[in-house]
């Protein structure tokens, strides 16, 4: 008896992936964090870190990683690394 077994690597399997994009404004280096939802992907944020060595940006996303509650690695900026203006992409998967 002879068994045949497929190579199951040479298989693709398309992975269909939930992004939501958000527009997030920045205000850094205030006393109280705030977070505002002014509609339904545009966000008003207000961190204690300073604009410096990207600590405002990874405070940013720890905020919106918790908003949402998935992990920090499913949030990521597009465009905006040094600008108060920041577009941010979420992986919902």
């Amino acid at each position: 008896m002879e068994l045949h077994f497929e190579n199951i690597s040479k298989r693709r399997f398309n992975k269909i992936k939930f992004l939501m994009y958000i527009k997030v404004n920045v205000i850094a280096g205030v006393k109280k964090e705030s977070v505002v939802k002014k509609s339904e992907d545009n966000f008003k944020i207000s961190v204690k870190e300073k604009a410096e060595r990207n600590m405002a940006n990874t405070r940013v996303l720890e905020i919106v990683a918790t908003h949402f509650k998935i992990h920090i690695n499913k949030v990521k900026i597009i465009n905006g690394h040094h600008h108060p203006s920041k577009l941010l992409v979420i992986d919902l998967e």
